[in-house]
């Protein structure tokens, strides 16, 4: 029996992606490192379609129909090239590999070039949606050639997720951009995390509500703008309790939170990018503080605000954070679109943002209702500077302006830390600013080190002469 499509590595992602690809009635060539996880796979699930099942890496292409058309699900980094060194011998041109892990973008651009030298396709795919999602259908964000998209893409387009009978994949573009908007999707993610996270804590907090409590309010919000899968479960894990102590389940989690990098990947590359990712810096920044967990037993003593402040009625509290989370999660992702736009010019990979928010809007943990207005918003201006500059989300931040300043006034009279708050509300401000203070800046840097400035009347690079009799120079 000749497969349509083979998967190697089969821990939970892969396995559930083979398992998905059989489910749509596609043969498929399973190989795993060890022998018995294949085993396991066919012995437990065979039933649901057509598995071939392989022991060598050689009978496993030889088990392919051409083009072969390859899924590796692996860890990142070196895994990932071992099993291509192993892998690419046996190919022949035209033949293609789908690195579905979460690779680092240039890894991709590196192995993308390697093999193209060699007539071989790579495919790499940002995957989100967990292993339900590779299960039951996730979010798909292939890169590569229009070539390879042609032959993969209608089998990957099957297995995604669908909204409105439109399926979350999409050619993203060439080489590594696959991997990077997944990148930029995580980033998105973290964000959206701390967001609603401080929105518990500071309703929590300031109004005494039990976990139970503000499950009833995440859940309320979830019939609303702010439908998304994150608050879903977010009113899930804060309705939970643990079963060993009859305690709320979040009460007796260890509060310090753990990353696997693709946050931190998305701040380092936005800043060689030169774009501003305030929100996703902030919840990175924030994941990294709550591990350090002598630092803050050593500083818990310092002194907070004098007394409790009172933060007023609780029902209007609670519609204020409301508003300021749906504000803030905005604000994230336009920074979010504007690095993957900032990234797409530098690489030539003409991405189409509209795509990716249609792709986002099922299967991927930030599916969210309003990535419908996202689509809708750059659908009627590709070229839009700012997701802000949409009439819809201009509109909304508006309103939802004073309760966002007062919900970062409360939370720094009470003490409660908001940096996603406040780092959105202040990108906005700063976007609006018809002059920032960064002309003192300058004035500064051209004090101490003769950077020299622009001048707002005239062409042209200056410099004072400072240590000298201060007149200025042209540069």
């Amino acid at each position: 029996m000749t497969a349509d499509i083979g998967v190697t590595g089969l821990a939970v992602m892969g396995r559930n992606l083979a398992r998905n690809l059989a489910r749509h009635g596609y043969t498929v060539a399973v190989h795993n490192r060890t022998a018995a996880r294949t085993e396991a796979l066919v012995a437990e699930y065979g039933h649901e379609g057509k598995f071939v099942p392989a022991f060598s890496m050689e009978d496993f292409v030889a088990s392919l129909d051409r083009p072969r058309r390859v899924i590796v699900m692996v860890k990142a980094g070196a895994p990932t090239d071992a099993v291509i060194d192993e892998l690419a011998p046996l190919l022949e041109p035209g033949d293609m590999i789908v690195d579905g892990g979460n690779a680092h973008f240039e890894d991709t651009r590196r192995r993308e070039a390697a093999l193209r030298e060699r007539g071989i396709h790579f495919v790499g795919t940002g995957i989100s949606g967990g292993e339900e999602g590779a299960l039951l259908g996730p979010s798909i964000m292939p890169g590569g050639s229009a070539e390879a998209y042609a032959s993969v893409g209608p089998i990957l387009e099957t297995i995604a997720a669908k909204v409105d009978g439109t399926p979350c994949c999409t050619h993203v573009g060439p080489d590594g951009a696959g991997h990077f908007v997944k990148m930029v999707h995580n980033g998105i993610e973290y964000a959206d995390m701390q967001l609603i996270a401080e929105a518990y804590d500071l309703l929590r907090q300031a109004t005494g509500a039990t976990p139970a409590d503000l499950a009833a309010v995440f859940r309320e919000w979830n019939t609303g703008e702010l439908e998304s899968f994150l608050i879903e479960i977010t009113a899930e894990v804060l309705g939970h309790v643990d079963a060993a102590t009859g305690r709320p389940f979040v009460d007796i989690v260890l509060d310090q939170a753990e990353q696997k990098g693709t946050g931190r990947w998305t701040v380092q590359v936005a800043l060689e990018l030169g774009v501003p990712v305030t929100g996703i810096a902030e919840a990175v920044f924030a994941r990294s503080l709550s591990g350090h967990a002598a630092q803050r037993a050593a500083t818990r003593s310092l002194p907070g605000p004098r007394g409790q402040a009172d933060p007023g009625d609780a029902a209007r509290l609670t519609e204020d954070v409301r508003r300021a989370l749906y504000a803030s999660k905005i604000v994230a992702y336009a920074q979010g679109f504007d690095q993957i736009a900032a990234a797409s010019e530098a690489y030539g990979w003409e991405i189409d943002r509209g795509a990716l928010a249609t792709i986002w809007r099922g299967g991927c943990i930030i599916r969210a209702r309003f990535l419908d207005r996202i689509r809708a918003a750059y659908q009627a201006d590709p070229a839009l500077p700012s997701l802000l500059c949409d009439p819809y989300f201009t509109q909304v931040v508006a309103e939802a302006q004073e309760s966002w300043r007062r919900v970062v006034a409360t939370a720094a009279t009470l003490g409660v830390p908001v940096p996603g708050f406040a780092s959105a509300l202040s990108y906005y401000d700063a976007l609006r600013r018809d002059r920032l203070p960064a002309a003192l800046i300058q004035g500064l840097r051209d004090f101490f080190g003769a950077h020299t400035y622009r001048r707002v009347d005239r062409d042209g690079a200056y410099h004072t002469l400072w240590s000298g009799d201060r007149s200025e120079v042209q540069a």
